[in-house]
């Protein structure tokens, strides 16, 4: 059973990463280009609702589950 785990392991980890890379460019952002390098001393704070929100949460799990399957890939 572990065998066939840390088989498609790598593609787990493959499709984990695309998954990731595209629910973080779907998110809505609301800062200008300035905000990134600490400009934009007026940022404006807002609450998550909907869709949004759920992208949100979609983005942490996928993010703790691609470092769960890196650390059981070092494990073997």
């Amino acid at each position: 059973m572990l065998t066939v785990i840390l088989s498609i392991l790598p593609y787990i980890q493959i499709f984990l990463a695309i998954l990731m890379v595209i629910l973080v460019l779907i998110q809505q952002t609301e800062s200008d280009a300035g905000g990134s390098f600490g400009g934009g001393a007026n940022a404006n704070f807002h609450t998550r609702r909907g869709a949004e929100k759920f992208i949100f949460y979609l983005t942490i799990v996928t993010s703790i589950l691609f470092v769960v399957s890196v650390l059981v890939d070092l494990w073997k």
